[in-house]
């Protein structure tokens, strides 16, 4: 392609809303342009790269099992009514009306959608199992889109769903996609990491997201050099070391003390001569349907995607100052567990291996000391509530884990009957029985791993693009435009690069040899090839690579030769 008959146009300065590199880079670069607050244009040269990842999960959704198929995008309420998601999905789902008032939604995902496709056509275990996906348009109503297509309300994804008559065959196809998904960031060059994760709003049994490696990342993965790994949000310790040794005499009960203007953990560890691990710090939350009384050691946070799970809430927020001291009575920054009747309390499991406590005594200015969780208090639920840093022992092995920023690209799930038994999905087991299908998911952000591609490989220039989603392998640089010799060799290698089947894009434009090197270095393109009238006066063009820029004069009869092998030793990387 001639870049004088395409439609490339690069900016020389930062969109005034870019917050991160990708944002920043893939705008200047021609590659997207706004339209809406996270809704973009795929321009061209992003549209390029877009359909090149799709090629790649294409294949390697076929080679794990599954068929491709297209669904609409707008969806009719009833079936999400029929799940249980039309209210619980919350106002990130697209609501709209048709002109005969019938409700529909713009689809964040097709659970749903898939589960009507297959319910209508499965009738026999025989027929089992099914395994579909898409790429589809989805629309996800985010309260505050940003970082361009990292967080967008309209994005391109990838979602594939399989049924079964069995868990041991969910598992299987699990597998498969698990290991295709490996494959697919393999094959675009991308350096990832494989989570445990949350389920979220989809739900399900087990679930694993993928992550592209970026010091941008905006997901926190705490992991461990024996193969742990784990988002922030799922993230499990091992055995936690307790707290110091009790400093003090021990109460035969809690005794209150007076601790004026000490609402922070530390504030009052050091005011009671304490360690904050000697502390119960006790929080309220306020449920779609009650409020509770999370507890979690002084030195520790609570992980609220834990607690949310725990509790099998929609939603969870901390409760208002005036809530607080309603179901406590006492105000925020004093509340404890000891004489709470009126609300259910949620412990996480190092609290309760506290032998002695300080806590909130309910009351303003006030605390307990020597308060035993198990005599004084009992919870209702113990469960893991904690919130894993860095440093802490991995569940698996106990040596200390790290952590490290991703963005995440791909999740999937086992649904198991989430939505197959609401929906009535059914098939007949060999004794003729009715039974659900069993389901798993799986989801790929189309866009958000060209985001991320883009986050992970970029220097002070631009883009360094791993060369399967470059919009284009080479980009030929035309210089000394109106030098009638110099184009015509351009000419020449432009059509003997396609002739050898190499993906160029040439830049024919007639403008300054700096201008074009900018263009070049921004966009990033993995090989250049320079022809200007001060090499061919040697018989040489200049090759270079991107990512190193190191020039290598190249005969102008050796110049198609040199290409192709540059091209076979950067997929030959990729391969090993």
């Amino acid at each position: 392609m001639r870049w004088t008959r395409t439609f490339i146009h690069t900016l020389r300065h930062d969109p005034s809303d870019a917050e991160v590199v990708s944002h920043r880079l893939m705008a200047r670069a021609g590659m997207i342009a706004k339209v809406a607050a996270g809704i973009y244009n795929y321009l061209p040269l992003g549209l390029r790269s877009i359909l090149k990842l799709e090629a790649i999960i294409r294949e390697e959704m076929a080679a794990a099992g599954s068929t491709e198929l297209l669904m609409p995008a707008v969806t009719p309420a009833e079936l999400w009514q029929e799940s249980g998601r039309w209210i619980k999905y919350g106002p990130e789902l697209l609501r709209l009306k048709d002109r005969h008032d019938r409700e529909f939604c713009f689809g964040p995902t097709h659970e749903e959608v898939v589960t009507d496709v297959v319910r209508r056509a499965i009738r026999s275990y025989r027929q089992l199992p099914v395994n579909l996906f898409q790429i589809q348009t989805k629309f996800r109503d985010e309260i505050r889109p940003r970082f361009g297509l990292m967080r967008g309300r309209e994005f391109i994804m990838k979602d594939a769903y399989s049924f079964h008559a069995d868990a041991g065959d969910l598992d299987i196809a699990y597998r498969a996609m698990e290991a295709g998904y490996r494959r697919i960031f393999e094959r675009c060059g991308l350096s990832y990491t494989q989570v445990e994760a949350d389920t979220g709003n989809i739900g399900g049994s087990e679930s694993h997201e993928f992550m592209v490696l970026a010091d941008t990342g905006e997901d926190a993965i705490i992991s461990c050099t024996c193969g742990y790994g784990a988002n922030v949000e799922k993230a499990h310790t091992g055995a936690l070391p307790g707290p110091p040794a009790w400093p003090k005499p021990l109460p035969a009960k809690p005794e209150p003390v007076s601790t004026p203007d000490t609402k922070s953990v530390e504030d009052v560890a050091a005011f009671l001569g304490l360690a904050p691990a000697h502390l119960i710090k006790t929080m309220i939350f306020e449920t779609d349907q009650e409020f509770v009384a999370a507890l979690i050691r002084g030195d520790r946070e609570i992980n609220e995607v834990k607690l949310k799970n725990v509790l099998d809430c929609t939603h969870l927020q901390l409760a208002s100052q005036e809530k607080i001291e309603k179901v406590t009575g006492g105000p925020h920054g004093f509340s404890g567990p000891v004489g709470l009747t009126e609300i259910r309390i949620i412990a996480d499991p190092t609290v309760m291996a506290m032998p002695v406590a300080a806590t909130g005594a309910n009351a303003a200015d006030t605390h307990l000391v020597g308060v035993v969780p198990g005599r004084d208090f009992e919870p209702a639920l113990v469960a893991d509530i904690n919130l894993a840093t860095p440093g802490d022992p991995c569940p698996l092995c106990d040596r200390a884990m790290e952590e490290r920023r991703g963005i995440e690209v791909g999740h999937i799930f086992k649904l198991g009957t989430k939505y197959s038994e609401p929906m009535h999905c059914t098939f007949l087991d060999a004794e003729g029985e009715e039974k659900p299908c069993i389901m798993g998911c799986y989801g790929l952000g189309v866009g958000r791993t060209i985001a991320a591609a883009v986050e992970q490989n970029n220097d002070d220039r631009g883009i360094v693009w791993p060369l399967p989603l470059a919009p284009y392998e080479v980009v030929l640089v035309l210089l000394n435009a109106d030098k009638e010799e110099v184009v015509s060799v351009a000419d020449e290698l432009y059509g003997k690069l396609e002739a050898a089947g190499v993906e160029v894009l040439y830049d024919d434009r007639p403008e300054r040899p700096g201008v074009k090197f900018n263009d070049m270095d921004l966009i990033g393109f993995p090989v250049r090839v320079v022809v200007g009238k001060k090499g061919l006066g040697d018989g040489n063009v200049e090759i270079s690579l991107r990512r190193d820029r190191e020039r290598r004069m190249t005969p102008v009869s050796d110049t198609v030769q040199a290409v192709t092998a540059l091209l076979d030793e950067l997929r030959s990387e990729l391969a090993s």
